[in-house]
């Protein structure tokens, strides 16, 4: 038997790179996945191309942003399962702009995509994850460290982080396990839509930078993520944060 046979699974942002990754391994390990995405023709790609394979898939065309779209998914799921398993919060976006020019509509985007939809689909969802479901919450190692006119992008990556162990106490009576990923550099460009998809190309100094010699790819996260969601094998895990980025993060660099 398959480790999520008779299991349910929802990712956000799930059409693409680490999310579309996410959903197929949760596919391949016998998972029902439901999956939303922004982007409809990414999403309607993957469907068919999971359910030709043999998948049992089901996308939702949603901007994670925008409150009506979060309450129609969350509607859709509770109309077509009554349990949700699992429940990955992977949905973001980012961008760089000087804080002279950043306006707070800007702002509160990327904080509404990044952070409250975490906090929304969990509170939304809550009443069908039985005892033992998973949520994994899908940061950045920008939580942690930063470039130059990322703040709001690093302020709610860093948020998840807090949302992570506090959902984790608080949902503790209902043996709800709440973690947390960070990845670092992950290369997506295989895990594109088809009219974005490419091949790698990384030279040797973006490989060794990197501690443990190449840059990262989506599984490295989404086997972390299957991990991580086995209450039979991360049972004793909850509200804790894991950092994927290939050791990037403990290199000191001097100037």
């Amino acid at each position: 038997m398959k480790s999520f046979e008779e299991k349910t699974v929802f990712v956000t942002g799930g059409a693409q790179g680490i999310g579309l990754c996410i959903v197929k391994r949760f596919c391949e390990e016998g998972a029902s996945v439901f999956f939303c995405d922004i982007d409809p023709e990414a999403g309607k790609e993957a469907e068919s191309s999971l359910k030709k394979d043999g998948f049992n898939v089901s996308f939702i065309n949603a901007d994670v942003g925008i409150i009506s779209d979060v309450n129609k998914t969350i509607s859709e799921i509770k109309s077509k399962t009554k349990s949700l398993n699992v429940l990955i919060n992977n949905a973001g976006i980012g961008d760089r702009k000087s804080l002279l020019e950043r306006t707070v509509e800007e702002w509160d985007r990327i904080i509404n995509v990044n952070l409250r939809a975490g906090y929304l689909f969990t509170s939304g969802l809550l009443e069908i994850m039985p005892e033992y479901s998973s949520i994994i919450n899908i940061s950045s190692t920008r939580a942690l460290q930063s470039e130059p006119n990322t703040e709001p992008y690093s302020a709610s990556k860093a948020g998840l982080l807090g949302l992570t162990h506090s959902l984790a106490i608080s949902l503790a009576p209902k043996n709800i396990r709440v973690n947390c990923i960070l990845p670092g550099w992950i290369e997506t460009i295989e895990w594109q839509k088809s009219s974005k998809k490419g091949i790698p190309k990384h030279s040797k100094e973006d490989n060794l930078q990197h501690p443990a010699g190449r840059v990262g790819i989506p599984d490295d996260v989404a086997y972390l993520c299957l991990f991580l969601a086995d209450s039979k094998k991360a049972g004793f895990i909850t509200g804790q944060n894991f950092v994927v980025d290939g050791g990037m993060t403990k290199k000191m660099i001097y100037v």
